[in-house]
């Protein structure tokens, strides 16, 4: 029996000491001997709470005393077994994932919830800043098959955090980003068994969410996020599992009855710019929080929980770049809620060549 890793052991004056720093479990322990101070300091950073017991009397604290103090740790969840379930090696850059979710958990095991990952794929369309930063996240946090989709090349607009290099400009998104996947996190699988489709896809677009791709999704069953860039905000959302709305349409059909030209404008903003005409660039800031937004939202439905975004949409606008949520429902005229679940057809992502 241990301490749930990650937690310190700090000192708030000569009677009281305070384990945790995050106010969802953070405990004050009052009124202690200095002896009894001393004693709880020697579990910073995880200690194994038999080794307090056992060291009791050198800090001049009886074996009684000490299993109350140790009890009253277990009470207050702030304890882990310490046992290692089998399964696979974690990722180099996987520890700090770990620790929090030791922390999360009931069961204090983040190792498993991790692991459990290996066997999710996620398939991301739109390889910009925002879209590979997402993929990289996702990566490191242990999904196992990350699919790309982006046919386009890398601009100096691209260049920045999420992974693209000076040197990738000019050359394909697609095999710019499996070299920035494969450099962090060289366990993460490119391709998925023919037949096989991904268990979400993350869609990421300029301007106006495509309205026929929309359907699509929906009408295929597919599990999708869609994250919609404009000039200097973007929207994060709806988090989208087909028939049980609402969805990328309903969002539209809403728009269309408080303005008319609604569809007129979107589609136009879906539309590829002419040629010669730059692309949109993802201002870093901007990138940086819905990348994080949009990973986010995609672990939580991986590991069993429902994302914020379902019936939802974050909206990040520059230059505070705070996330505000905004309800939605599902539209009368949609009808998405009272689709049956398809199954999945193959998905249209493919791995780059050698990846």
């Amino acid at each position: 029996m241990r301490l749930r890793p990650g937690l310190r052991v700090l000192r708030r004056g000569p009677a009281e000491v305070q384990i945790g720093a995050d106010p969802r479990w953070a405990v004050r322990l009052v009124d202690l001997p200095a002896s009894e101070v001393d004693l709880l300091l020697t579990l910073d950073h995880g200690g194994d709470l038999h080794a307090l017991v056992g060291s009791a009397g050198r800090h001049g604290v009886s074996s009684a005393r000490a299993d109350r103090l140790t009890d009253a740790l277990r009470s207050a969840r702030l304890t882990s077994d310490g046992a290692r379930r089998s399964g696979p090696p974690l990722r180099p850059g996987a520890a700090a994932e770990v620790e929090a979710w030791t922390l999360l958990r009931e069961d204090g095991d983040g190792a498993a919830q991790v692991r459990a990952r290996a066997a999710r794929s996620v398939g991301v369309v739109g390889l910009g800043r925002v879209g590979l930063g997402a993929a990289l996240t996702l990566a490191t946090a242990g999904v196992g098959v990350i699919l790309l989709d982006d046919d386009s090349w890398v601009t100096s607009l691209d260049v920045g955090p999420s992974g693209y290099r000076v040197s990738d400009v000019g050359g394909p998104r697609l095999v710019a980003a499996a070299r920035a996947i494969r450099d962090i996190s060289p366990e993460t699988r490119l391709a998925l068994p023919p037949g096989r489709a991904p268990d979400v896809i993350l869609h990421v677009e300029h301007g106006a969410a495509d309205p026929a791709t929309a359907v699509a999704l929906i009408a295929s069953g597919v599990t999708h996020l869609s994250v919609v860039l404009r000039e200097a905000d973007a929207c994060v959302g709806p988090f989208v599992v087909p028939g049980q709305g609402p969805c990328l349409r309903c969002l539209d059909l809403h728009r269309a009855d408080a303005d008319p030209a609604w569809p007129t404008v979107a589609a136009q903003l879906v539309m590829a710019p002419p040629r010669g005409m730059p692309t949109a660039g993802e201002p870093g800031v901007l990138a940086g929080v819905c990348a994080a937004l949009a990973a986010a939202e995609v672990l939580a439905h991986l590991d069993g929980r429902t994302p914020r975004t379902c019936g939802s949409t974050i909206e990040v606008a520059m230059p505070d770049v705070l996330p505000r949520l905004r309800e939605w429902e599902a539209h009368p005229q949609c009808g998405c809620a009272s689709l049956p679940p398809a199954s999945p057809p193959a998905p249209a992502v493919t791995p780059p060549d050698g990846a």
